[in-house]
C-alpha cells in the first residue's frame, strides 16, 4: 500500500483530498504545517491556512477519517522563503506573490523532503489542479475542471522531482462537489469559508506589515512623478504602491490616474493615464521549465501575468541566459515586476518565470 502525506490546512479542500485518497486505497497521513512565528500569535489565532484553528480543524477531520495527524514545524523555512522574501521584494520596488514562494519552498520542498524521510511515497494537497505526464516524458500541472477555482498559476515553479511525488485529487471536481462530498462524509469543515487573505497578513495591510518587518530599511516618503519627471505630489513610501494601482493615491488630478512604475533607487512612483498601464512586451527571469524543456525557438503560447488574469496569446523566445521575452498579441494591463508570468498550452503549464 502506497503511503501519502496530505498537507492539511484545516480547510474543506485538503480535507476532501484526504478523504478521496483514503477511498482510493492509500495509507494516508495528515500533516498540518506550523508556520506562524512566535511574535505572530494574533494572526495565528485568527486562522488562515496554517493558524491554531487550522490545526484543530485538521485534527477533527483526521478523527472522522480514522487517520493519523501530526503537526510539523516549518517556521524557519516559512520565515526565510516567504516572509523575508515578501518584504525584500517590496523594498526593491517589486510586487511579490508569497503563495508561489510558499508552494515551491515550503509546501513542497520542505514538506516533501520530510515526508519521503518518514517513508511516504507521495505528498498530496487540496489544490484545484491536476498532474499529467506528457508525451515528452515530463510532468506538468494541468488546469482544474473548474476555471473559477483553478490554482495552476501559483504552482508553475514546482520541479519535476516534486511533481513525480505529488497527488492532487481535488482538481477533478468543482467546489460544490467538494463541499457535498465533505458534508456526506460528515467532515466538520464542510461549510467552512475559504481563506482569502495572505495568511501572515490577516488584516490585508501590507504596508504596515512591511513597516514593522523592515525597521530602519523602510523607504521614506518620496515624489509622485510623471513619465517626463514632473513632480505631482508626495507619496507615503514605495511599499504602499503597486503597478496598475488607482485607489489610495490621494492625487487631485481631476480624473483617475494610475501607477506605472516604482523606482526604488530614487523613491519615485511614476503616475500616468489609463492607456499607459497597458503593454505588449515583458521580460522574465528565474525560469522554471515544466511541461517543456529549454526554449530552442520562438513558441506561441497563452500566458497569464497574475492569478486572476484570463490569459493572452503571445510568443515566447529566449532573450539571454535564464531570460525570456514575451510578446503579446494584444496589450495586457499592468505588467508588474515581481509577479509571475506563466505559460500554458492545451491546459498544461509549460513553465514560467518572474517578471523583470
Amino acid at each position: 500500500m502506497k503511503k501519502v502525506v496530505v498537507g492539511m490546512s484545516g480547510g474543506v479542500d485538503s480535507s476532501v483530498a484526504a478523504l478521496l485518497l483514503k477511498k482510493q486505497g492509500y495509507d494516508v497521513v495528515g500533516v498540518t504545517m506550523q508556520i506562524w512565528q512566535e511574535e505572530a500569535h494574533e494572526a495565528a489565532e485568527q486562522g488562515g491556512c496554517c493558524g491554531f484553528s487550522a490545526v484543530e480543524d485538521a485534527r477533527r477531520v483526521a478523527e472522522v477519517l480514522d487517520m493519523p495527524h501530526y503537526v510539523m514545524n516549518f517556521r524557519r523555512e516559512f520565515r526565510e522563503n516567504v516572509m523575508d522574501y515578501f518584504v525584500a521584494e517590496y523594498l526593491a520596488g517589486r510586487t511579490p506573490n508569497p503563495c508561489i514562494a510558499c508552494n515551491r519552498y515550503v509546501k513542497w520542498e520542505a514538506l516533501l523532503h520530510r515526508s519521503l524521510a518518514i517513508g511516504a511515497d507521495y505528498i498530496a494537497t487540496g489544490h484545484y489542479a491536476g498532474i499529467a505526464r506528457l508525451s515528452n516524458g515530463r510532468y506538468a500541472i494541468r488546469s482544474a475542471v473548474t476555471a473559477k477555482k483553478d490554482q495552476t498559476y501559483a504552482l508553475y515553479s514546482l520541479t519535476q522531482a516534486q511533481l513525480a511525488h505529488t497527488l492532487m485529487p481535488v482538481g477533478a471536481y468543482t467546489k460544490e462537489q467538494i463541499r457535498q462530498m465533505a458534508a456526506e462524509a460528515g467532515l466538520p469543515v464542510a461549510h467552512k469559508p475559504d481563506s482569502q487573505e495572505i495568511c501572515f497578513i490577516p488584516d490585508n495591510d501590507y504596508a504596515a506589515f512591511i513597516d514593522r518587518e523592515a525597521g530602519e530599511r523602510v523607504p521614506k516618503p518620496g515624489c509622485f512623478v510623471t513619465k517626463d519627471g514632473e513632480v505631482l505630489g508626495r507619496h507615503l513610501g514605495i511599499t504602499h504602491y503597486t503597478v496598475g494601482q488607482r485607489k489610495g493615491l490621494n492625487l487631485a488630478m481631476g480624473h483617475p490616474v494610475f501607477v506605472l512604475e516604482i523606482r526604488p533607487e530614487t523613491d519615485e512612483v511614476v503616475i500616468g493615464e489609463a492607456e499607459d498601464v497597458f503593454g505588449d512586451t515583458l521580460y522574465c527571469s528565474r525560469i522554471n521549465y515544466m511541461g517543456m524543456t529549454e526554449l530552442a525557438e520562438p513558441r506561441e503560447v497563452t500566458a497569464k501575468i497574475r492569478y486572476n488574469h484570463a490569459g493572452e496569446k503571445c510568443v515566447i523566445e529566449k532573450a539571454g541566459e535564464d531570460q525570456i521575452r514575451v510578446t503579446f498579441k494584444k496589450p495586457v494591463r499592468a505588467i508588474t515586476p515581481g509577479q509571475a508570468v506563466v505559460f500554458y498550452e492545451d491546459d498544461y503549464v509549460l513553465g514560467g518565470g518572474t517578471i523583470m
